[in-house]
């Protein structure tokens, strides 16, 4: 699935997305857990594993365009 790149001007952003957000807290109020949707927490783990991969291939030497439909159509992933 590609990865996605969003616009988020200044922090209303965070915001919206902490809206439906819930906190656990020890008893002297301490936050020590969150609650969030499972839609949420599957997009987090798909950002998490889009940045993962971000960092693994930061050292890799950059392909033309032209060079990866060629790769693509080699793998059977682009029709010729």
């Amino acid at each position: 699935m590609a990865g996605r790149i969003e616009y988020r001007p200044g922090k209303e952003w965070l915001k919206r997305e902490m809206a439906h957000e819930q906190f656990v807290t020890d008893t002297k109020g301490n936050k020590v857990s969150v609650i969030l949707s499972l839609k949420r927490y599957e997009r987090l783990m798909e950002d998490l594993h889009d940045l993962a991969v971000v960092a693994e291939r930061r050292d890799e030497k950059p392909i033309s365009f032209e060079e990866m439909k060629r790769r693509l159509k080699k793998d059977g992933i682009l029709s010729r």
